[in-house]
């Protein structure tokens, strides 16, 4: 180590979503972020399934494409699973326990939290906090996953040329982006916030108070119903229909016969999502709903939200206030960025 570099290497963030590889480092000055390093690269049809990796080469290639093209040169990666891979509980533990003990005890009870033999998940644990009524006892959340669902991230940031550093849990991700947005949105801090991340297969619902997440929940909804509906109707490739989605140059019907359709499903798709977080909950309204994810983007979709819904909506930018590298082209940028929430998450890892 020489007396100049940083104390630890950068890491940049890899999302692995079902339809690309998104890929993005930071820099830090002061309190300010740099946008260093970017790239989104598409995937193969199949390449990964409902966020579980299919074939990892292909994922591998895509990454390392990515890197190229962003021109990032730090080899350590933080990645993420889906929250529907994870399963997450908060446990009660004695304070007084040291790191050491508070490991091993979680080993040893962990078994009775999870319906998978313990030699075939990975566990990590976090001490939230103090409970209230009871200071001699903490709240440690505790994340297990299957194994595999993390070698596999793993194995295809290998072949893209990665170390994985850190692998995370993607609402996770997302609530640690949410930081960067909080200042941009017209609520309180202690504000009721949905973030609803729309991407190409999966709807992520996660709920916030005093900006940390109280619910998550994921179903089977995306933008890859838009791509199909576009194949299908104006007899397109997968790789056309999706240009065409993004540049234009479909037929005038378009608008009204399939986007508008589909705009109203995705607003049904928050609202029942929503549906589900206040059946289970106290709650009955949220003060504020923020879309991500690439169909966030989509014109007017939040607008439909807002109205139909009757609460103030606004699309995510987690690098709004951000500075670019000058090799950063700032209009593609602007385009993904809603999209960037999960990869902006795991790249702010590198600054814990």
């Amino acid at each position: 180590m020489g007396l100049f570099t940083p104390k630890s290497a950068p890491l940049v963030g890899v999302d692995i979503s079902s339809t690309a590889v998104k890929v993005l480092q930071l820099s830090q000055a002061g309190t300010r972020y740099r946008v260093e390093h970017y790239a989104v690269e598409p995937l193969p049809p199949n390449a990964v399934v409902e966020k579980g990796i299919v074939e990892v080469e292909a994922v591998g290639e895509a990454i390392r494409r990515a890197l190229a093209r962003s021109g990032a040169r730090t080899r350590f990666a933080a990645a993420a699973v889906a929250g529907s891979a994870v399963i997450t509980k908060v446990i009660p533990m004695p304070a007084e326990l040291s790191d050491e003990d508070l490991e091993s005890q979680i080993q040893a009870e962990a078994n009775q939290y999870i319906p998978y033999p313990i030699e075939e998940v990975s566990l990590d644990f976090e001490v939230i906090g103090p409970i209230r009524d009871n200071p001699e006892m903490v709240n440690v959340l505790l994340a297990a996953s299957r194994t595999e669902n993390v070698d596999m991230r793993v194995a295809a940031l290998d072949l893209g040329g990665l170390t994985a550093r850190v692998v995370d849990v993607e609402a996770f991700a997302m609530e640690n982006a949410f930081g960067l947005i909080a200042d941009q949105l017209s609520v309180s801090r202690d504000a009721l916030v949905a973030m609803v991340d729309v991407g190409a297969t999966m709807t992520t619902l996660i709920v916030l108070k005093n900006q940390r997440t109280i619910y998550s929940r994921e179903q089977v909804f995306g933008g890859k119903q838009l791509t199909d509906e576009v194949m299908r109707r104006y007899g397109l490739t997968y790789e056309e229909a999706g240009l065409a989605k993004r540049q234009g140059g479909l037929p005038e019907s378009y608008e009204i016969e399939v986007l508008e359709p589909f705009k109203e499903a995705m607003v049904q798709q928050i609202s029942r999502l929503l549906q589900f977080f206040y059946a289970g909950s106290e709650f009955n309204k949220v003060d504020q709903v923020v879309l991500a994810g690439g169909c966030a983007s989509i014109a007017g979709v939040s607008e439909m939200v807002e109205e139909q819904l009757g609460v103030p909506c606004c699309v995510a930018n987690p690098l709004a206030n951000m500075a670019l590298a000058p090799k950063v082209q700032a209009q593609a940028l602007a385009q993904d960025a809603p999209a960037l929430m999960i990869a902006c998450g795991l790249a702010l890892r590198s600054f814990d």
